[in-house]
């Protein structure tokens, strides 16, 4: 008798046969469109939050040790934090003003004294010897010469005195020329400056001052000689002449009045 195949018969003949095969491809493609799935959802979880995936994933209960409890009483007190800023360290400073009085003081540098006056100083005269005048001067006129016996100029005057007179510095200067005439004998020169010089002629040999020397106002420079020649033939005198800037200038208009 021929019985009728049921539901399950024809599922095995149907597995048994070529649908085998095609239930495991049926599976396979399961698992991969599963696998599909779960990859694409782990990528997403990853993309959205790293921390929150792996976070999610527990560890084996082995591998977590329990915290050990602590009773609230020994409980470290926690103190609020306070962020100090270190203070800049300040070297010590000294003031200026207290540098200054600590530092010697420089003694104040002498003021200069003022220069002395340039301008020369008003020269005093006196006459050389105390004597009378017994040639004057002249140079417009002619004058005879008793010594020469002609007529000629006279540069200066002639003031009597005895031999061996002192003959004095008729103003203060330097002397600036000693020399032998050989007409009016032994002369000195006296430079008082701003171009007026003194000449004194017919003076004793070798006269006390020399060339260079500063003289004064009545110092002595020499004594009356007889050494001219040109006035030879008068009675003991020097001979004294004044010039101002080379020309030939009247004494008497410098000596003060007897």
């Amino acid at each position: 008798m021929n019985r009728k195949p049921n539901l399950w018969d024809r599922v095995t003949e149907f597995i048994s046969g070529k649908g085998f095969y095609l239930v495991l491809l049926v599976c396979v493609a399961a698992i991969g469109i599963s696998g599909y799935f779960l990859v694409r959802s782990i990528s997403e979880t990853f993309a959205d939050d790293p921390v929150a995936a792996v976070g999610s994933t527990q560890l084996p209960e082995e591998s977590v040790s329990p915290s050990p409890s602590v009773s609230p009483s020994t409980q470290p007190s926690r103190q609020p934090i306070v962020t100090v800023s270190p203070e800049p360290s300040v070297s010590p400073s000294v003031s200026p003003a207290v540098i200054a009085s600590e530092e010697p003081s420089p003694e104040p540098s002498p003021e200069p004294e003022p220069e002395a006056s340039k301008k020369p100083t008003a020269l005093v005269f006196t006459w050389p010897v105390n004597g009378a005048v017994i040639a004057s001067f002249s140079v417009e006129a002619l004058v005879y010469d008793e010594t020469m016996l002609d007529w000629r100029v006279h540069e200066g005057i002639d003031l009597a005195a005895a031999l061996g007179t002192r003959v004095l510095a008729a103003a203060a200067g330097t002397v600036s020329e000693v020399y032998e005439d050989d007409l009016m004998g032994t002369t000195v020169v006296i430079d008082h400056g701003d171009g007026l010089t003194s000449v004194y002629s017919n003076l004793h040999a070798e006269p006390p001052v020399e060339l260079g020397e500063s003289v004064y106002t009545g110092d002595v420079i020499g004594a009356v000689g007889d050494t001219a020649l040109a006035e030879s033939g008068k009675e003991p005198h020097i001979h004294f002449a004044m010039y101002k800037d080379g020309a030939a200038v009247d004494p008497e208009d410098y000596l003060p009045n007897f």
